[in-house]
């Protein structure tokens, strides 16, 4: 076990105590913030330099499932900031610099979607726009933000447009309170960015489409040889958000089996005869077991691959994306099959249940889990035919 995960199972029964606020507050109390600082469990992919532990793709992964297990919007946070180090070594060494040299448990947030337009000028590029969903935002001294090349009217200047990522300090972009109302991972914060004629020198951008191919060429902007720095950013960034969700869904499981065990209906029979409620415990567990073995499979074959200085096959990344969404989509309906056996009272807001349940389906709804397009270049590589390109999908 990794220091941090076991240093996570000091600090569970904490961050489920706090799960509740994090859900009023909507983004994460600081004392989850503190607890999670100390516990290292963001640093877990960063640069062993910069105080990081350039840990094992896998075991961060496993972590993180942790956390989610006890509450969904740390999990979650641990997911999508927890890969922000790992995506930063990518990056030009100045910036770095400016990141963590003052300070090594800075955090970086996000979103990656290309919702802003950026217009180049010397040496860099004016930037502007909305976007959505920035998770743990409110306890983040960095951001990514993804945007277009465009020209001054706001038009594309490539075709097929070109997109990069954008590196920015708390300084240059405003947070947009009250922005997050939704019915599940309420304590994630996930609110929207604006940005305002920012100016973003080059060496604070990274390309977008260039991580994303086996043996990741960004990685050698920066220098890194390490092999958890040559894995591909669909499968890490896939894994983000497959992790939290399946350590919901985990955590689910847990807390229906508590629930059930002392009780019995007004007539004196045990829930924990019933026939029903054990095939449904029975058959949720095993599928919720799959989804983990699968996934910590798949990043470790990975590593491994890359470990030997071999590229990674195209068909282990489609295989390792396509069994992250369905593995997200079979412990999603694991949870709705539990639930659904727990009876009225888990419905009551002062039950974990209900909370962990709309969490697990709020994660199901992120863009990366979208199945068709996996699902598709999966087939393809079954039937020895051209795989599809473009898009975020491998």
């Amino acid at each position: 076990m990794h220091e941090v995960r076991h240093r996570i199972e000091g600090i569970a029964e904490q961050l489920a105590s706090h799960a509740d606020q994090a859900e009023t507050l909507g983004k994460l109390p600081d004392e989850s913030v503190r607890l999670l600082r100390e516990a290292g469990v963001i640093r877990m992919m960063q640069p062993k330099e910069y105080g990081g532990f350039e840990a094992h793709p896998a075991e961060w992964f496993d972590a993180a499932m942790k956390v989610a297990s006890v509450c969904g919007a740390s999990g979650w946070i641990c997911g999508i900031v927890g890969v922000h180090p790992w995506h930063m070594a990518l990056c030009h060494p100045k910036v770095q610099e400016e990141v963590w040299g003052q300070d090594p448990d800075t955090w970086i947030a996000s979103p990656y979607a290309p919702m802003g337009k950026a217009v180049a000028t010397g040496d860099g590029f004016v930037l502007n726009g909305r976007w959505s969903f920035s998770s743990g935002t409110d306890h983040c001294d960095w951001i990514f933000l993804g945007a277009v090349l465009s020209d001054e009217e706001g038009n594309p200047t490539a075709q097929p447009p070109k997109s990069l990522h954008f590196i920015l300090p708390r300084s240059d972009y405003e947070i947009v309170e009250d922005s997050w109302d939704v019915v599940g991972l309420k304590g994630t914060g996930s609110k929207d960015i604006i940005v305002k004629n920012a100016f973003i020198p080059e060496y604070r951008t990274i390309d977008t489409f260039g991580m994303r191919e086996a043996g990741n060429p960004a990685g050698g902007r920066s220098g890194r040889t390490d092999p958890l720095y040559a894995m591909p950013f669909s499968a890490l960034f896939g894994a983000a958000i497959t992790s939290a969700v399946l350590g919901v869904t985990e955590g689910l499981f847990a807390q229906a089996i508590a629930y059930q065990r002392d009780r019995a209906d007004r007539l004196g029979k045990r829930w924990v005869d019933d026939a029903v409620l054990s095939f449904t415990l029975g058959e949720s567990g095993s599928d919720l077991d799959a989804s983990r073995v699968q996934n910590i499979d798949n990043l470790s074959r990975m590593f491994d691959i890359l470990s030997k200085g071999e590229l990674i096959p195209y068909e282990l990344r489609v295989k390792t994306r396509r069994d992250q969404v369905r593995s997200v989509q079979r412990s999603v309906d694991a949870a709705d099959k539990m639930f659904t056996r727990t009876g009225g009272n888990a419905v009551r807001a002062d039950k974990p249940l209900q909370r962990l349940w709309r969490d697990a389906h709020v994660g199901l709804h992120h863009g990366i889990n979208t199945p068709q397009p996996i699902y598709q270049a999966a087939a393809a590589v079954a039937f020895g035919l051209e795989p599809p390109t473009g898009g975020m999908a491998i």
